[in-house]
Parts: C-alpha cells; structure tokens; sequence
C-alpha cells in the first residue's frame, strides 16, 4: 500500500516554500483535489493521502525553475522529508517531456492524465459565464480540446497517451476529470482568494 511520507501540512508548506503566484498554488491545490477523488474513484482510498499529496507536489519546481522542471525536484523534495517512492510518482508526470522516469502505477498514470487536462478545463472554465466547472458539459470540452489554439499550452498529446496509458477512451478521462474537479472547485477558490 502507498503510504504518504509527509503530512498535507508539511506538503502545502514545501509547496508554498517553492511557489507564490496563486495561479500555480491553484494548480497544485485543483490537481491534489483531482487526485484524490481518482484514488477513491477507482478503488483506492485507502491511498488516497499519497494520492492527493502527489497531486499537491507535482509541480514544487516549476516556479522557480522551469527549465529544470522534474529534475529539481528530488532534490527539493528529499530535503523536505519526501520519500523516493512519492518523488518518482511525483517526477513520473514530466515523462517525455523533460525526464525520462515512467509512469508505471496507475496513480502515476492517473497524474500523467490528468495534470495537462485540469489545465485545459480550468481554462475552459473561465470562459464560461458561470466561470465554472459545474455546469461543464462533456460535448462543450470536446470542442476546446479540438481547437489547438484554446490554451495552446495544455498537450492534447500528452492527454491522449495519459488515456491511453490508462487503457480508458478519451472521452472516459474527459468527463471522470470534469466530475473530480467540481468536488473542490468552490474550496479552491476560496484558498486562493485568500492568498491574493
């Protein structure tokens, strides 16, 4: 069983040492949500904390460094008191992209899946009037998944493998992702205001 090697409080403080902009603390907080609701979703609750933690660390250098990102990390991570088998989770997304470390769990996979899609949708989101995920239907996605210039920074590419990697249809990892972020949409944002 995956057992977290932090609390969320000493998790939130790693990631807060690293990263200040609130658009990358909601990030953190949108994907440990999304990881979490996954964890119980698909059979895991009982390691839905290293689910969730994984999720809220993802990304713990990308503020700071981005042209190192997933490979500043372990450092950064270990002298935090994070565990190696949570730093490969955690460094597994950047597969591809900027390291070469795997996906092999499926909460790996999970992540890999979804971190580029809760960027699509967020921004999706913003565009909507109601400036949320929880009247999102999954057919108004498709089409902003389709248009490559709507937030051209989101990797469909990476989306599809993740689905495929998860051996789910697309359109599964669509929808299951838009559910997973309507749980904490509110909370987030009331985290978030609070920091600005």
């Amino acid at each position: 069983m995956l057992t977290s090697s932090v609390t969320r409080e000493q998790a939130y403080g790693l990631l807060t040492k690293y990263n200040h902009e609130p658009f990358h603390i909601q990030h953190a907080l949108t994907v440990e949500g999304v990881m979490r609701w996954y964890a119980n979703e698909l059979g895991h609750s009982d390691e839905a904390d290293f689910w969730a933690i994984v999720g809220l660390l993802h990304d713990v250098d990308f503020e700071l460094y981005p042209e190192h990102h997933c490979i500043k990390a372990p450092e950064l991570l270990r002298e935090g008191g994070v565990s190696e088998e949570m730093i490969h989770a955690i460094v597994s997304h950047g597969y591809g992209l900027c390291v070469d470390v795997k996906p092999e769990l499926e909460m790996e996979k999970v992540l890999f899946a979804a971190d580029e899609l809760t960027g699509l949708i967020g921004a999706a989101a913003r565009m909507r009037p109601s400036r949320s995920v929880s009247d999102m239907e999954l057919s108004s996605l498709k089409k902003k998944f389709k248009d490559k210039k709507f937030a051209a920074g989101c990797s469909r590419d990476v989306i599809r493998q993740g689905a495929e990697m998860l051996g789910w249809e697309l359109d599964v990892l669509l929808e299951r992702t838009i559910q997973a972020m309507r749980v904490d949409e509110a909370a987030i944002a009331a985290a978030v205001a609070a920091l600005e």
